[in-house]
């Protein structure tokens, strides 16, 4: 990882570098994934065969994973892996319980009522990565706050393994979390499926879940469409530390993240250069027990830093500038500074605080914006799942009290039709 002292100009031209990971739209995967989509909003079923044999080599027994064969995966799942499903799905629960909304009525005097309704979407779509890169938690993540949304239909899917049946760890998860069905496929061809239907899989109101770059061009390109969670970029974490900080457990955070991509961005902002010499050492030392080393290397090498300042108020103001998906803050008496962490995706406070408690267990969503979206977006959550709808209800003599300044706002914006529907009603 290289080393910049921070002065205003230095950490600056290493932002821009970041920038340039989600600057650039490739234009060969959107031309790619523009053929596939218009193919399967043609060509429904018959097209997504032809691309999963094209991509993946051979069709799945089923399309559709028959409940019985859910049932058994979870029947014949490892305890202690769904003993630690269950914890989990407790603790996403009970933070995601939450943060339920309800609707509101306003009546007033004059007979006026306004009001607002809450309800969760009609079907929601979960792209689920499988085969290798498989995700269990990222069900969990997704599956239970639509279930506390109100969603009436979760449909999941999820690429096969190369023998042509479903991951098991996935399906054991889908069970655990109730989700309703689960079709193998993959790909851009799963994506556009999910947005437009076909004669087997239903069309859905809403896509999350992640996937690899052919997904989430996908994705982007059907917005509009179809709703989505978020556009999202390689992962990253910024850690704040300082002379407080054990070296050991930084390094070790800072690696949970490069592991994921050679696209990933793990940022080290300290107080104490003595601190980042030690968390270097810890890094060559911890890295080489680690199965994902030559990735994690990679990764630090291209897209880390450790960023020396010189306190913590400028701690705090390079963890906003950068709007990191992860904030680690392993600095003395951490809750001091939450007040003034603005734009993150979600802030780990403490040295026993690690991103990964985040990803599995703790209960705040693992689904963050990134590429510094931060200053921008939330984290996914019960909101991302339901839709507000208002209603107005006027009297007679509450909408002619109103007339004159209706009419007066119409009329300055040229809109005579506007107007005239109020005007009509007292002629």
């Amino acid at each position: 990882m290289r080393k910049i002292y921070a002065n205003g100009s230095d950490e600056l031209e290493f932002f821009k570098e970041l920038d340039k990971r989600h600057g650039e739209t490739n234009k060969k995967v959107t031309e790619a994934v523009s053929e596939i989509i218009e193919n399967v909003r043609e060509n429904g079923d018959k097209a997504v065969k032809e691309y999963t044999l094209k991509f993946d080599g051979s069709l799945p027994e089923y399309y559709e994973v028959p409940r019985d064969i859910i049932n058994d995966a979870l029947n014949e799942a490892d305890e202690d892996y769904v003993n630690a499903l269950l914890n989990a799905m407790e603790n996403i629960a009970d933070f995601h319980n939450r943060q339920r909304q309800q609707g509101f009525i306003n009546a007033k005097e004059n007979g006026v009522i306004m009001g607002q309704r809450i309800r969760g979407l009609e079907r929601v779509g979960l792209y689920v990565p499988g085969g290798t890169a498989a995700y269990p938690s990222s069900v969990l993540m997704n599956a239970i706050p639509a279930k506390i949304a109100g969603v009436k239909e979760i449909i999941m899917v999820t690429p096969p393994c190369k023998d042509g049946t479903p991951n098991k760890d996935i399906l054991t998860a889908a069970a655990v979390c109730g989700v309703d069905r689960v079709f193998m496929l993959g790909g851009a061809q799963a994506i556009a499926a999910l947005a437009y239907g076909t004669e087997t899989i239903p069309k859905v109101d809403k896509i999350v879940g992640p996937g690899n770059i052919y997904v989430a061009t996908a994705k982007k390109l059907l917005f509009g469409t179809v709703d989505i969670d978020m556009i999202a970029g390689p992962s990253e974490i910024l850690v704040m530390a300082d002379d407080t900080a054990n070296p050991k457990f930084v390094a070790a955070d800072l690696m949970s993240q490069a592991e994921h991509d050679v696209m990933a961005s793990s940022i080290l902002v300290t107080t104490s250069e003595a601190l980042a010499d030690k968390v270097l050492a810890e890094i060559d030392r911890q890295a080489e027990n680690l199965s994902r080393k030559d990735i994690i290397k990679k990764s630090l090498e291209n897209y880390g830093a450790i960023i020396i300042t010189d306190c913590r108020h400028c701690a705090v103001e390079l963890a906003n500038a950068i709007a990191p998906e992860h904030l680690e803050v392993h600095m003395e008496n951490p809750m001091e500074l939450l007040g003034s962490l603005d734009n993150a995706g979600s802030i780990f406070l403490g040295q026993y605080a690690s991103e990964p408690l985040g990803d599995y267990y703790a209960g705040p969503n693992h689904v963050l914006p990134t590429s510094g979206t931060a200053r921008f977006f939330s984290p996914l959550g019960v909101d991302s799942f339901i839709k507000k709808i208002s209603y107005t209800y006027y009297t007679e003599e509450a909408l002619r009290e109103a007339e004159k300044d209706i009419v007066t706002i119409a009329e300055k914006e040229g809109l005579t039709a506007h107007a005239n529907a109020v005007k009509v009603r007292f002629e």
